[in-house]
C-alpha cells in the first residue's frame, strides 16, 4: 500500500506544473481552452490527493509517514541533498486543502475573469501557484521546501501584479516580493545553522536529531525560521504587504489567504515542531508574535472601508491565532492546523463572496457605497453569512470548534503566559466579532447607499449609481460548497478528536493541561464577547445610517486606517536609513575608490605629457641630451673616486 502511495505522490506537483508550463508556452493559441485546462489540472491533483488519502486511512497510524526518494539533487561535498517527498498526515492535510479549495477558486475564476484578455495567462499563474505550494508542503527537506517557498513568492508577485498596467498594482506586487525576500533570508540562514549543527538539511536528520541538539542552536534555528514565517504569513513585523496585495484579482486574494501563501508560515512552524519544542525561548517568541499580530490585524480591520482590505486584516489576525497556537508547543500544533483548515473554507468563501459583490457593484470595494444587498444577491448573502458566523465562532459553525480550542489552550499555559495569551486570544475574538459584523451589516443590510436611477455618478460626491445582481452559477456554486464547509467541517473534524488523532504521527500526543479558568467559563466569555461585538456593530452600522464618508474618528481609528503606521515605521526605520547608507556608499565609491583610480590615471597621463615634451624630433636635441647624459655619468664616476 505504501509503495502505491509513493508512486502517485509526484503527480501532485507534476500535473499543475505541467499545465502551467503548457499554458505559458502555448501562448494565445490556447486562449479558448486554456482556462479549462487549468481547472482540469487542479481537479486532477485533488483526485490524486484523494486517492492517496484513502490509501493512508487504510494504513496503521505508525506507517503513515513515508519518504519518497525521487533523485539525487545536490551532491556538493559534505552537503548531499536528495529531491524527495514526505507523505504524511500533515502534508496530506495541506494537499487536500490546497487542491480542493484551489479547484473551487479555479472554477470561480472561469466566470470572474471571463472578459479579461489575459485569462489563459492568469490560469497558468494559478496552476504555478498550486504546484509551488504542493511542492512546499510535500518536500522532505528544507532545501526542496525552499524551492516551493520561492515558487509561491514568484507566483504571488505575478498574480498580485497581474493588472500591472495600474502603477499601484505593480507597486503592491513589488512590495510583497521585497518583504518576502526579507523573510526568505531567515530560511536561508536557518538552513546554514542546520548544516553546521546536523550536517544536513533533510527533515529526517534535522528533526530526528533535534532532541540531542544544543538549546542555543535550536533557539537560533527557531527564531530564523520564525523570521521566514513572518514574511510569508504576514506576521508582525513583516505584515505590511498583505493589505496592498488586494490589488490582484479577487480569486488571487482567496487563494493567497485561504489555501496557499500565508498558510506556509504556519506549516513551517508546525513541521519544525521538534526544533521549536527544544527551545522555550523560541516558542515564547512565536507565541508573542502570534498574539501581537492577532490583535494588530483585528484593530486594523475595524477601521477599513475597503471590503477586501477588511478581509485581509482578518486573515492577518486569524493567522496570528494559528501562530499563537504553534507557540504554545506540542499541545497547540494540531489546533493551529485545525484552525488553518477551517479558516481555509470560510475565508475563501468570504473572499469569493466579496468578489461576487464587486461583480454586482461595478468593481467597487467601498462598503460605504453598499448596503441592502441581501435583497438583490441572495446566494452571495447567505453563503457570506455562513462564513461570517464561522469566523465569529458561533456554535456549531466551524470556527467555534477550531478557534475556541486555541483560546482554551492559551489559557492552559504556564504561569503568566496563560493569562496574557489567553486574554489576548479572548479580546481578539471580541474584536473579530465587531469588525466582521461591521463588514456584514455595511454590505448586506441597512439602507442602500447607492441608486439604480442615476441620482449621482461614480464614487465621488452624491449617490453612486449601481445595478446589483447575483453572480452566475460558476461563481455561486463554489461559494455554496465553501459555505457548507464553513457550517459543518469544524464539527466533523472535532468529533471524537478525529483531526487531532490524525496528526499524531507528526505532532505526537502531548499531555493537555487544565486551563486557569474552567472550560465552560471560557466558552461563556467567548460567546459573550462575540455577541457583544456583533451587537455593537449592528447598533452602529445596521440600525443607524452609515455616513457616505468616514468621519475623522479617534486617534486610534485614524491609526488603524493607516495600518497603525506600519508603513511609516518601515520607511523611517528601514527604508530611509537604507537610502542614506546607499547614498553614502555611492559617495564613498565615487569620491574615494573612483577618486584613487582617476588620480592614478591623471598622474600617468601627466607623466606621459611631460615625457612627450622631451620627444621633439630634432637630432641636435637628442645629441645634446646624450652629451648631457655622458657628462653627468662622468661627474658621478669621478665624484665617487674622490
Amino acid at each position: 500500500m505504501g509503495s502505491a502511495t509513493s508512486n502517485l505522490a509526484w503527480l501532485l506537483v507534476a500535473i499543475p506544473a505541467a499545465s502551467a508550463a503548457l499554458l505559458l508556452v502555448a501562448g494565445r493559441r490556447s486562449d479558448r481552452w486554456g482556462h479549462w485546462l487549468g481547472v482540469l489540472a487542479s481537479v486532477a491533483a485533488f483526485v490524486v490527493g484523494a486517492v492517496i488519502l484513502v490509501q493512508m486511512f487504510a494504513m496503521p497510524a505508525a506507517e503513515r509517514v513515508m519518504d519518497v526518494h525521487l533523485f539525487t539533487w545536490i551532491p556538493a561535498g559534505d552537503l548531499s541533498v536528495d529531491a524527495g517527498l514526505r507523505v504524511d498526515p500533515l502534508s496530506m492535510t495541506f494537499v487536500m486543502l490546497v487542491t480542493f479549495v484551489g479547484s473551487l477558486i479555479h472554477i470561480y475564476s472561469v466566470a470572474y475573469m471571463e472578459h479579461d484578455a489575459g485569462r489563459r495567462r492568469f490560469f497558468a499563474y494559478l496552476n504555478l501557484f498550486v504546484a509551488a505550494m504542493l511542492l512546499l508542503v510535500l518536500a522532505d527537506s528544507y532545501a526542496l521546501l525552499f524551492v516551493g517557498w520561492e515558487g509561491v513568492g514568484l507566483a504571488s508577485y505575478l498574480l498580485i501584479g497581474f493588472w500591472n498596467h495600474h502603477l499601484d498594482y505593480a507597486v503592491a506586487a513589488k512590495k510583497a516580493f521585497v518583504m518576502n525576500r526579507v523573510g526568505d533570508a531567515g530560511l536561508i540562514l536557518a538552513m546554514a545553522v542546520m548544516f553546521t549543527a546536523f550536517g544536513a538539511v533533510d527533515f529526517a536528520t534535522v528533526l530526528g536529531g533535534a532532541g540531542d541538539a544544543n538549546e542555543t542552536v535550536l533557539t537560533a534555528t527557531g527564531l530564523l525560521l520564525l523570521l521566514a514565517a513572518c514574511g510569508k504569513s504576514a506576521q508582525f513585523p513583516l505584515q505590511a504587504w498583505l493589505g496592498d496585495a488586494m490589488a490582484g484579482p479577487t480569486p488571487v486574494s482567496a487563494l493567497i489567504h485561504a489555501a496557499t501563501m500565508v498558510t506556509a508560515g504556519v506549516y513551517l512552524m508546525v513541521r519544525s515542531g521538534p526544533l521549536l519544542s527544544g527551545s522555550p525561548t523560541a516558542l515564547l517568541v512565536v507565541a508573542i508574535v502570534g498574539a501581537v499580530t492577532l490583535l494588530f490585524g483585528a484593530i486594523v480591520g475595524s477601521a477599513k472601508d475597503d471590503i477586501k482590505k477588511v478581509l485581509a486584516a482578518s486573515t492577518m489576525s486569524q493567522i496570528g491565532y494559528m501562530m499563537l497556537a504553534a507557540g504554545l508547543g506540542p499541545v497547540g500544533y494540531a489546533f493551529a492546523i485545525f484552525h488553518l483548515v477551517t479558516h481555509g473554507f470560510f475565508k475563501a468563501g468570504m473572499f469569493l463572496g466579496a468578489g461576487s459583490v464587486m461583480h454586482g457593484m461595478d468593481d467597487s470595494v467601498n462598503m460605504r457605497g453598499f448596503g441592502a444587498l441581501s435583497k438583490f444577491m441572495k446566494v452571495t448573502w447567505l453563503t457570506f453569512m455562513m462564513g461570517w458566523l464561522a469566523i465569529l465562532g458561533v456554535p456549531p459553525f466551524s470556527g467555534f470548534w477550531s478557534k475556541d480550542a486555541i483560546i482554551e489552550t492559551a489559557f492552559a499555559g504556564e504561569g503568566w503566559q496563560a493569562w496574557v495569551f489567553g486574554i489576548a486570544a479572548l479580546l481578539g475574538a471580541g474584536i473579530t466579532a465587531f469588525y466582521m459584523s461591521r463588514l456584514f451589516f455595511m454590505t448586506f443590510h441597512g439602507k442602500a447607499r447607492w441608486s439604480e436611477k442615476g441620482a449621482g455618478t461614480g464614487d465621488g460626491p452624491g449617490t453612486p449609481v449601481r445595478h446589483p445582481h447575483e453572480s452566475p452559477a460558476l461563481m455561486t456554486v463554489p461559494m455554496i460548497v465553501l459555505a457548507i464547509g464553513s457550517v459543518a467541517l469544524g464539527g466533523l473534524l472535532a468529533w471524537g478528536d478525529v483531526f487531532v488523532h490524525w496528526l499524531e504521527p507528526v505532532v505526537g500526543h502531548p499531555e493537555h493541561h487544565e486551563p486557569v479558568l474552567p472550560v465552560r467559563v471560557i466558552q461563556v466569555l467567548v460567546v459573550g464577547l462575540v455577541i457583544l461585538g456583533a451587537v455593537i456593530a449592528w447598533l452602529r452600522y445596521g440600525a443607524r445610517p452609515v455616513p457616505a464618508h468616514a468621519p475623522e474618528g479617534t486617534a486610534l481609528t485614524r491609526a488603524a486606517r493607516n495600518d497603525l503606521y506600519q508603513d511609516a515605521v518601515n520607511e523611517g526605520v528601514f527604508m530611509r536609513p537604507s537610502q542614506y547608507l546607499t547614498r553614502a556608499l555611492v559617495f564613498s565609491d565615487v569620491a574615494v575608490v573612483d577618486g584613487v583610480v582617476r588620480g592614478i590615471a591623471r598622474s600617468t597621463a601627466g607623466l606621459g605629457t611631460a615625457v612627450r615634451r622631451v620627444q621633439t624630433g630634432y637630432v641636435r636635441s637628442y645629441a645634446a641630451l646624450m652629451l648631457g647624459g655622458v657628462v653627468l655619468a662622468l661627474v658621478v664616476v669621478l665624484a665617487s673616486r674622490v
